[in-house]
């Protein structure tokens, strides 16, 4: 069994990346569990646009990039502005305590029936896809789905205070433009 947890359709707006010296997170919980912190997980993941539609597939865990690292270079790079939520499927189990394993990694050798692999594949399409036509689900065997943790923190910010921050350094600009062209 390669895939040990998924997250479906994680919205992009409640990932904390953290400020600082404080370290964001990538909280999601079982039904009447703990949070579980995914940051450090590795496996496949699919970026989603605003129709939910699939923009995006890659890896994580190649090169010591990790879901949480691999989603924020994508605040950056050519992706920046194309999606909205995400799915991931993960290759780390969640121990007893509520973290990831540290036995799980990229470079373990996967024994599994073929069967068992073709199920896993199709679960993992079902999924990231939702095709229309499937009338069945994905057939997940053993695999614990988890959903987003809303952070309170994440949950507060809203678009209207993002522009407020935004024309708050627009102004400190203006100041300094001003400041400037007194001194020239």
């Amino acid at each position: 069994m390669l895939i040990k947890n998924f997250g479906h359709l994680w919205e992009r707006k409640y990932i904390n990346y953290g400020r600082g010296r404080v370290r964001g997170h990538l909280r999601g919980y079982k039904i009447q569990n703990k949070p579980v912190d995914f940051r450090e997980q590795i496996g496949v993941y699919v970026l989603y646009d605003k129709d939910f539609i699939p923009v995006y597939v890659g890896q994580a865990g190649n090169g010591n990039a990790t879901l949480f690292t691999r989603l924020k270079q994508h605040e950056t790079d050519h992706l920046w502005n194309r999606w909205e939520s995400f799915s991931w499927f993960g290759f780390r189990g969640v121990t007893l305590n509520g973290t990831l394993s540290k036995h799980d990694r990229v470079d373990n050798i996967f024994k599994s029936p073929g069967a068992s692999l073709l199920n896993e594949f199709e679960a993992v399409l079902i999924t990231a896809l939702e095709p229309k036509l499937n009338k069945q689900g994905a057939k997940w065997n053993h695999v614990d789905e988890y959903f987003q943790e809303i952070d309170e923190y994440m949950d507060d910010i809203t678009n209207l205070d993002i522009q407020e921050r935004i024309e708050a350094v627009e102004n400190i600009l203006k100041q300094i433009q001003r400041r400037i062209k007194k001194r020239t």
